[in-house]
């Protein structure tokens, strides 16, 4: 006995879904790993010259000091916390990065 054209079209409609379900969980896992692999190629590396940074804690604020071009990075938050300092933290701040 052959299915009907509905149940055909039911089993297909399955097996797609199926196959989507299974296609979208390879690219979860790539898109995981992919973005590990970046993190760890960029991590704690200048994002205008690639060199290594300089992490300084001051004042429970992390701040990020590039050892070639001397920029200064903050992370989500952090510049926040930075203008909630007053002048003079701000001053001692910046003093730490002067040459």
């Amino acid at each position: 006995m052959r299915p009907s054209e509905r149940e055909a079209e039911f089993v297909a409609r399955m097996e797609f879904e199926k196959r989507k379900k299974i296609e979208e969980e390879k690219h979860k896992k790539l898109k995981a790993e992919e973005k590990k692999r970046l993190k760890d190629l960029h991590n704690m590396r200048c994002p205008k010259c690639g060199m290594e940074l300089i992490e300084i804690d001051y004042k429970e604020v992390k701040v990020d000091k590039c050892s070639e071009c001397d920029g200064i990075w903050l992370d989500a938050g952090e510049l926040e916390a930075v203008s909630k300092l007053e002048k003079t933290g701000l001053d001692k701040l910046f003093g730490v990065f002067k040459k």
